[in-house]
């Protein structure tokens, strides 16, 4: 028989107890793709007895995970600990001893990939991190190898199953944020604190991980733009079906002739198309390539069995690559390190899109004279109109626009000189729009 992969295994919650449960129930089968057998070593958690229920009496368990890390007979550590700490420590600690390192931590590899990167290049090991974005849709792997042949052109993709999921019920059954956000509580979609999500972070740690993947840069967390959706309300979700579309929290990246885009922020989608369909807590992720044309990913983003499905390929892909040369492995961001290119970041003052746009104003003739005249002064069109005419005489109008697109620092500077009109009433609220085609 052939020697295992002797690998140690951080943290048994969720993904950790997954990713147990797969590699025990999947054993022959897995042995069968790589020729000889996983085998999983230790199990460290800092709560012995839940992870000696998980791991059964053959396992050895450990509370020290900085001494498992550095020991002789592991080849591969699986961190699923999580934060920016601890985590980062160890998975350090676990390159300068020579291991292969295997994460689902996106929060950080968004902000320390670059360190940790460099590190593994130092010592020859290879660090995974498929689970990392989207759970168990293998987009990484498209991209690295399955696309391989295409010049990207964008990625675009619905990364945050808890926002979706508040969207997808505010959409269907009609309700408020608030309301929904609290039923996501109760189901277990969303944190008691659930800032990472419903402000945008954590999709923006996903997108920022594919924008290096897709165009062979470095990892720039701080230079993405990031909106969540709570100040969606119900009205816009409604006016979106009303002209066709619908309301997505999407991580969007793209390279245009100018640089990179690299943004999350509530979009609206064309009903039409196959994304702007993804329901409930479900992923997906567009990727065009200028050869391929555009391609989507769908499945499950988050859970135990989905998740860990991914940290196992990633084990299985280490088994399998661990005697070659470095220069025969796939190189972790994608590219050649010594390829990879300092591309300018485009702020989100430079991107070009198209924007939907509500105000409230007063119910007199002229309104919407003076706000057209502003936006053409700036170069922007009108394509679609909606107008909600007061229900008693005297009260406040809606006005909603759908524009056509323009560079996202003149709809600032016109939104400005429309919200100091006398007959704007409130802020203007503005949706980006993609078409996605």
């Amino acid at each position: 028989m052939n020697t295992p992969l002797r690998v140690a295994l951080l943290g048994l919650g969720t993904v950790g107890s997954g990713t147990f449960t797969v590699l025990r129930n999947n054993a022959a089968e897995i042995e069968r793709r790589v020729g000889f057998p996983i085998e999983i070593k230790v199990v460290a958690d800092l709560d012995t007895a839940k992870a000696r229920q998980v791991a059964g009496p053959e396992v050895e368990v450990s509370a020290n995970a900085f001494d498992v890390v550095t020991r002789d007979d592991i080849d591969v550590v699986i961190e699923l600990i999580g934060g920016y700490t601890i985590a980062k420590q160890l998975v350090l600690a676990a390159i300068e001893a020579g291991k292969h390192v295997v994460t689902a931590n996106k929060a950080l590899l968004a902000v320390h990939g670059e360190e940790i990167f460099a590190a593994a290049a130092r010592k020859n090991v290879m660090v995974a991190f498929e689970a990392a974005v989207a759970g168990g849709i293998p987009v990484i792997k498209s991209i690295k190898e399955g696309l391989a042949a295409n010049q990207i052109e964008y990625v675009a993709g619905i990364i945050n199953g808890t926002c979706n999921f508040i969207l997808s019920e505010m959409r269907d059954k009609g309700l408020p944020f608030a309301d929904v956000l609290a039923q996501a509580q109760a189901l277990g979609y969303a944190e008691a604190d659930p800032t990472f999500d419903i402000e945008g972070i954590d999709a923006a740690h996903k997108i920022t991980l594919l924008s290096a993947l897709a165009f062979g840069m470095p990892v720039q967390f701080d230079k993405a733009y990031v909106e969540g959706i709570t100040k969606l309300t119900k009205d816009d979700i409604t006016f979106a079906e009303e002209l066709g579309y619908r309301v997505k929290l999407l991580g969007i990246t793209r390279r245009t002739s100018e640089g990179v885009e690299l943004r999350v922020h509530p979009t609206m989608i064309p009903a039409k198309r196959l994304i702007a369909n993804v329901e409930g807590v479900m992923n997906a992720v567009l990727v065009k390539g200028n050869a391929v044309g555009p391609t989507l990913y769908y499945g499950a983003g988050a859970g135990s069995l989905p998740t860990a499905s991914a940290v196992v390929a990633d084990i299985i892909e280490i088994a399998r690559m661990n005697a070659a040369p470095i220069e025969c492995r796939t190189p972790v961001l994608a590219f050649r390190s010594e390829a990879a290119q300092a591309i300018p970041m485009l702020s989100i003052d430079q991107v070009v899109t198209a924007y939907y746009l509500r105000m409230q104003v007063a119910d007199r003739p002229g309104v919407l004279a003076e706000v057209s005249t502003i936006l053409a002064k700036h170069s922007i069109s009108i394509a679609a109109m909606i107008q909600h005419q007061p229900s008693q005489e005297g009260a406040s109008a809606q006005i909603v626009l759908l524009t056509q697109r323009c560079v996202e620092g003149e709809i600032n500077q016109a939104l400005a000189k429309i919200e100091a009109l006398d007959s704007v009433l409130d802020k203007v609220v503005r949706i980006r729009v993609e078409d996605l085609s």
